[in-house]
């Protein structure tokens, strides 16, 4: 498996969420990715997901680099939105690797 750093990297974080508070970590996810997340380094995307049933919200985020999710991570600034949301819900984020991509 590839981990060149020019093919970028995918951060997902899968958030369990009780249904009455899925807005609220939305919304979370929202202002951290507008006033932090998007102006740094290495940052070239998010899609921020609500599932229908209110259980899971999903952030998927491209990165140039491992190194550049890491040192956002480590962000201060960052952090507190992490730390607001995991106040309301149990994440589980990891970094992957495309490995295969098929279109119709």
């Amino acid at each position: 498996m590839s981990t060149d750093t020019h093919a970028g990297v995918t951060f997902i974080n899968v958030i369990d969420v009780e249904p009455a508070k899925q807005q609220a970590v939305v919304d979370i996810l929202k202002e951290g990715t507008e006033k932090v997340i998007r102006h740094r380094p290495g940052f070239l995307s998010v899609r921020i997901l609500a599932s229908k049933d209110g259980t899971k919200v999903v952030n998927y985020a491209q990165w140039r680099s491992v190194e550049d999710v890491q040192a956002t991570q480590a962000d201060a600034d960052a952090a507190e939105y992490a730390k607001r949301a995991a106040a309301l819900a149990t994440a589980a984020p990891n970094v992957y690797f495309m490995v295969a991509e098929y279109q119709g």
